[in-house]
Order: structure tokens, then sequence, then C-alpha cells
């Protein structure tokens, strides 16, 4: 990758946790590094090798005010699945849960466009925190190994404190706090049992809780619905033990997780790349750590800027619905890094009735 490639500084820098990180030292795959020292920003894609990134120097973030984006125009957008492909895809999900294979799928499509010259990541993660602020927010740029993330996550994956670890899925949305159905409940509840049992294969027995459940959350413009599952991790166990537990996240693939990975795989044409894996940091000397859950990111691959959108199928649902719900969470988004008109392959984003889920 050349000089005019690399979007964005020369250096590697992680915002993280509300912190800048600098100074790159090394960078790894292995995820026992997690729990030796020093702090690290993560980055792991669904599917591919994790990143682990490891600093030298870590400083309250400052303001990326007056930093400029530049980015693609609207039109240039492409969808991996268009509309009758995305209904289909539904259609084809119902077919599986009528069969009993599944209770629930997440069928999600890749946006993609070509980034301008000059383009820098890290001046799209300034400008999401200003047009879409997100409690999880992270950016990862690693010019070295073309690791360009700049994500604006609601989602909590996976936190550490010492022994404690807890998650906080995500499913239900809603323009309203009264605006919820029982459909987002119930999804909610099905992703909660799901985390529940696999934080259960790393967490002493009897330790595993659900302190909240079904929490109505305000972000801007929206409300979710969010419950926390918490257990205490087992004296035998790490980050690389607590990962391979529950990752991928249960709340971007669908229940049960092995079967719902076998239909997304079938279902959706492009790979997911960093969308709907986990973003985050890590403090090996305080074992203590958040991951996000890497929904509502951008990233760069193949000098193009992707966007992955998508929701969470039930037997409830409507094919015309479904699309919809993926055209409004991405427009927002679209709307900080693009100049206003619809990207190709759907029309602009509208509501449809009931509740919309959060990847």
């Amino acid at each position: 990758m050349g000089a005019a490639q690399r979007y964005g500084p020369a250096e590697p820098l992680a915002v993280v946790g509300g912190r800048l990180l600098t100074g790159l030292r090394d960078i790894t795959a292995d995820l026992a590094a997690l729990d030796s020292s020093g702090c690290w920003a993560v980055v792991l894609p669904f599917e591919g090798d994790p990143v682990c990134a490891r600093f030298e120097r870590s400083r309250p973030a400052p303001s990326w005010r007056g930093r400029s984006w530049l980015g693609p125009p609207r039109a240039a957008w492409l969808s991996s699945l268009d509309a009758a492909g995305f209904a289909d895809g539904v259609r084809q999900i119902r077919s599986v849960i009528a069969a009993g294979g599944v209770y629930q799928v997440n069928l999600t499509r890749r946006l993609s466009a070509p980034l301008p010259s000059g383009a820098s990541i890290p001046a799209l993660g300034a400008a999401l925190a200003q047009g879409n602020p997100a409690p999880f927010s992270a950016v990862v740029h690693l010019p070295a190994q073309r690791v360009h993330v700049a994500s604006a996550s609601p989602e909590l994956f996976l936190a550490r404190r010492g022994a404690v670890v807890w998650s906080s899925p995500i499913k239900g949305t809603a323009a309203s706090a009264q605006g919820f159905l029982a459909k987002d409940a119930a999804e909610n509840v099905m992703i909660v049992d799901l985390v529940r049992n696999d934080l259960g294969r790393v967490c002493a027995p009897g330790t595993v809780e659900v302190p909240s459940l079904l929490a109505v959350e305000p972000h801007p413009g929206l409300f979710h619905l969010v419950s926390t599952v918490r257990g205490r991790l087992r004296a035998d166990a790490g980050w690389a033990d607590l990962i391979a537990a529950t990752f991928p996240p249960g709340s971007v693939t669908g229940a049960p997780k092995l079967a719902a990975l076998d239909v997304i795989a079938r279902l959706e044409p492009v790979p997911r790349g960093v969308y709907c894996g986990a973003i985050g940091w890590v403090d090996a000397d305080r074992a203590a750590g958040e991951l996000n859950v890497a929904i509502r990111t951008f990233w760069v691959e193949d000098d193009l800027l992707h966007l992955g959108t998508g929701g969470g199928i039930t037997w409830d649902s409507d094919p015309a619905g479904e699309w919809a719900e993926t055209e409004l969470k991405a427009a927002n988004l679209l709307r900080v890094a693009s100049p206003t008109s619809s990207p190709r392959g759907g029309g602009p984003a509208r509501s449809r009735p009931g509740g919309i889920d959060a990847s």
C-alpha cells in the first residue's frame, strides 16, 4: 500500500474507551497476549485472524473537531444484496424456522463505495463522534497491517474487570420508549439465554446472572432494549478462553448460534469482514477491557469503504419491512459519511410499524 493509500496519518493510532493510544509496540494474533501486560487495541473480524496491537502511550482522547472527512458521494454506494435478494433471504430463513432448524438468524448486507484520494479513517471517526455519537465507538488505524476501522457501535459485547465479566446484548429498537412490541422482548430474551450459555462455559458454576433485563436505553433518535448478563470468570480462564466461548456475538448471529452461522454462510454473498465482529481495548495490567459488537462500523478493504447493515429475522418477519429496517439503520451513518442521495440497490430509508433491532 503506497503512501497515498494509507487512509490517514503515517503513524498507527487507536481511539478506544475514550483514550488515544499511540506509539505502536507490537502486534499479534495470539489472544493469550491480552493477559500479559500493556495497553491493547483489539480488532476481532467476524471471520479471519484477530489483530491485537499493543501501544506504549495512552492518554484521554482529544476532541477532533475541525478535522475534515472526505468521503464518497452517496450515489457511489453499492449493496451486496438488493431489495429482492434480501427479501428472498428473509423468506428462506422463515422456511428454515418453519422446519425447526433455527429460531432466529441475523441477515446482513454490505454497502461499499470507492474511497476518494486522501480520505482519512481517523477523520471519519471524528465525524462519527459528532454526527453519530455512540457509547462504544472506536477507531483503529494500523497502516502497515491495512487495518482501518471507524465504529459507532451502541452495543457492548464483552467487558471485564478482574474476574467479573459481562455482556449487554441489544435486541429491539423503537422510535419512542413506548414503541416496543412483544416481538422485541421475545428476541431479546432469546439472545440473553444464548449469552448465558456462552458465558457459562468459562464462568464459575452458579455465578452467571442477569442483573438487568429489557432495560430501555436512549440513543440519538431512538431507543434500544438492552439486557446485561454477568458472571465470574474461572481462575484458569483468560481472554482467549472468554472470546472462544462467546464469539461471534449472539445478537448478530442468531439462535442456535451454530445453526444460524450455517444459514448466514449460505445466504450472505460476501464475507462480513470486521462487521459483526468486535473492536475495543484491553488493559492487561489491570485485567480490564471492553469490546463492542462491531455494528454501525466502517472499514477499508480493497480500496473500498464498507458499511454493514442487517437485522434479526424471525418467523414474524416481513421481507419488505426487514429491508426497510436495514435502510433505516444505515441512513444516519451514510449522512455522516457521504453527501446526500440514495445508495444504489434501495430507496430512501423508511420506518416500518413495530420494533427494529440494533445490528
